[in-house]
């Protein structure tokens, strides 16, 4: 079969004002970046400012391997296949990360025949979102550091950290300002990836431009001698980060290979960050079309809690329904298969790995969902194993469809979308949320915990516990925010070596960040990292471009 970005590029591609007329959308409302992308204007994000009318469907996944297990291809078939069946689908993705394209995945627009176009333009530049969303963040570093040099204001600790949208372990932990008097103060900072800044999820989770604005205001960037919090607005920053984010805060739009219109917007991980795009694209989606198609990073353990109790909570939204996608590989592999031998049949393992699967099962369903899993197919896997997945599904009380999407596009994804179609008549229920915003922030990590993670106990490091001290002497409500745990992807525990369903573990808390201006606060778990670090073999090492045209992204 052809690589991703061979099918990717001999697609026909229709010009976005044509996608855009199949939602009613006219030149007009439409801010061009070329032939084949755009940004909904201003005026009409506006007009699309109302009640929204689609159907909303999540899509997620078990603890995937370290190359995912096809989330974004499933969404991309879905939407495929629920035009094939005659009804107006629009996507609403994640933008993809430099720093997974040129680290382990290579591209992370979907895969095969199920996969958004321009390909390259999507994981690379795009339309400059990120790039905003970089300068404008460390354009605060810069003006922090400064009214401390100009002896403007006295910080006893700077919070704020700039960022940089590439994996580099090296930047993590630094000190700035080394060279004397005229390079500023000596500070022990580091930089975030641009995914996991507080700034991208302000973006995502902004609803409009006042919002915006309210938001960048109240970010907290540092403590005064005092105690109290130094925020944005008092620095006097809101109007420049406004200028550098006016147009990043624009949803676009793109295709997919069979011309159904996409929103792809904001990315953020859901592993160190909220994992879900943003309000503004989905809005939109759900306002123009009758199935409005999104996703959440990595495992439900992760994304889909984090959208629910997050973003859905923070926006009203009622997922109509949920999509558990899941792999023979993967299932073998949280078996205790090596990832390389993962392709191979072996019931045992799936057998073995089954539990994985179980337990998301029953936290999407604890969440009042209605659960459609989602086989994702490869072309070598066996029937019989295909079977005991279907029958476990059956045993648990949700639907199960085979998606073949990346090998045949919207058409084999058919099963899946009539699935959700008999799953949504059904009906779900309203959100059960894992926890409840007035509880303390410990009860809340706790409730993450055994609810969703199924761990036991929690644990504080003393970091941690300083810093929900600091948190709460603030006196400013913090401590009633939603809270966003970062932990790994690859285990529903902290500990990735713990596949299947580990049960009765301690989660071992590190740091507790505040992110007012996002509007939640980030709980660091484990060993996990807000700058990742590239493998030994990055996918950089394949990127190129010959005759004119890049290669090697997948």
């Amino acid at each position: 079969m052809k690589t991703d970005i061979q099918i990717a590029q001999e697609a026909t591609m229709l010009p976005i004002t044509e996608i855009a007329e199949q939602v009613g959308l006219t030149p007009d409302d439409l801010e061009m970046y070329g032939k084949y992308k755009a940004k909904l204007s201003d005026e009409c994000m506006e007009r699309l400012a109302k009640e929204e009318d689609g159907k909303l469907v999540l899509v997620t996944a078990i603890n995937p391997t370290p190359a995912g297990e096809g989330k974004t291809t499933t969404s991309v078939g879905l939407g495929q296949a629920f035009a094939k069946l005659g009804k107006k689908a629009v996507l609403a993705l994640r933008e993809p990360s430099l720093g997974p394209c040129f680290g382990i995945k290579g591209g992370a627009a979907g895969g095969g025949y199920a996969q958004v176009v321009p390909m390259e333009d999507l994981n690379l530049h795009f339309t400059g979102d990120f790039h905003a969303i970089t300068a404008a963040n460390n354009l605060l570093a810069a003006l922090i550091d400064n009214a401390r040099h100009q002896g403007q204001v006295d910080l006893k600790e700077i919070t704020w950290r700039r960022v940089l949208d590439v994996n580099d372990r090296m930047l993590r932990n630094i000190v700035t300002g080394l060279g004397g008097p005229a390079n500023g103060i000596p500070t022990e900072t580091g930089f975030d990836i641009t995914a996991a800044s507080e700034l991208m999820a302000i973006i995502c989770l902004a609803d409009g431009e006042e919002d915006l604005r309210t938001r960048l205001d109240r970010l907290v960037v540092g403590l005064k001698r005092d105690g109290s919090a130094y925020t944005c607005k008092e620095l006097g920053a809101t109007g420049a980060l406004m200028a550098l984010l006016k147009d990043a805060m624009l949803p676009n739009l793109v295709q997919s290979i069979e011309g159904v219109p996409a929103f792809v917007h904001g990315g953020p991980f859901a592993n160190i960050a909220h994992g879900c795009n943003s309000v503004a694209a989905t809005r939109a989606a759900m306002t123009i079309a009758d199935w409005a198609i999104t996703e959440a990073g990595f495992g439900s353990d992760l994304g889909a809690e984090k959208f629910y109790d997050i973003k859905c909570r923070m926006n009203n939204l009622q997922p109509a329904a949920t999509i558990l996608v899941t792999s023979l590989r993967a299932l073998k592999w949280h078996g205790g298969v090596p990832l390389p031998e993962i392709g191979k049949e072996n019931m045992d393992a799936l057998i073995n790995g089954l539990p994985n699967l179980k337990a998301h099962i029953a936290s999407l369903k604890r969440f009042g969902q209605q659960v459609i899993v989602s086989l994702n197919h490869f072309a070598n896997d066996n029937e019989e194993e295909i079977d005991v997945v279907r029958k476990e599904c059956l045993k648990a009380g949700v639907r199960f469809a085979i998606s073949d999407g990346f090998a045949k596009g919207g058409e084999g994804a058919l099963d899946v979308a009539r699935e959700v179609m008999a799953a949504v008549k059904e009906g779900s229920k309203p959100l059960n949320y894992a926890y409840n915003l007035d509880e303390s922030i410990e009860e809340k990590i706790q409730d993450v915990n055994t609810k969703v993670y199924g761990g036991q106990d929690v644990s504080y490091s003393s970091a941690a516990l300083k810093d929900l001290v600091k948190i709460k002497a603030l006196n400013m409500g913090f401590e009633k925010l939603p809270i966003c745990i970062a932990k790994t992807p690859f285990s529903m525990s902290h500990d990735p070596d713990l596949k299947g369903a580990p049960h009765g573990f301690t989660l071992p808390v590190q740091r507790v960040i505040l992110n007012a201006g996002a509007g939640f606060l980030v709980v660091t778990t484990g060993a996990i990292m807000r700058m990742p670090g590239l493998p030994k073999k990055p996918a950089a090492y394949t990127i190129d471009v010959v005759d004119g045209k890049i290669t090697g992204l997948s």
